[in-house]
């Protein structure tokens, strides 16, 4: 599913009752179509999540100036976020309703410098193994030349 809706996207939370009424993939869904709202890290990182299918997230942002560290590139905690949500979006696809998931850990290497001035960057993550308690994904982040960026893994927790 990709982002064709007409809906304004919203930031805040969406209530533990609300999660619990939906399955991992359409509360993933909801994020991507606006139906739900996206978190307030979204709004702070101007990244917006654009497609959801089972076992794969697609999040993107455009860096900006806003996004430096003191060495003038993009911060790493930036790369981090982004490559965090749409892993641990990607393995929410795959629960049913009732069940949410959290990170366990993650690791991350950064392969090449993000700048302001790169454009649009994707990170994609993809489900390796979504069990009953705990869920692995791989995500990385790429550039306008599809160039990766940054890889990542992840352990997720999944829990009713």
């Amino acid at each position: 599913m990709s982002e064709n809706s007409s809906l304004k996207k919203s930031y805040g939370t969406v209530t533990a009752e609300r999660q619990r009424e939906l399955t991992g993939l359409e509360f993933v869904r909801g994020l991507v179509s606006g139906a739900l709202p996206l978190n307030t890290m979204a709004k702070a990182l101007s990244y917006d999540i654009v497609h959801a299918e089972e076992g794969h997230v697609v999040i993107t942002a455009i860096p900006s100036a806003d996004h430096l560290n003191p060495a003038g590139t993009v911060h790493g905690g930036v790369a981090a976020t982004l490559l965090d949500s749409c892993m641990g979006l990607a393995v929410r696809t795959k629960l049913p309703k009732g069940v949410g998931s959290t990170t366990l850990e993650f690791k991350i290497s950064f392969l090449r410098p993000i700048t302001a001035e790169l454009g649009l960057i994707r990170a994609e993550g993809k489900v390796l193994m979504a069990g009953r308690r705990v869920g692995t994904a791989e995500g990385w982040l790429t550039g306008p030349d599809n160039k990766v960026l940054a890889h990542g893994t992840s352990t997720c927790l999944n829990f009713e």
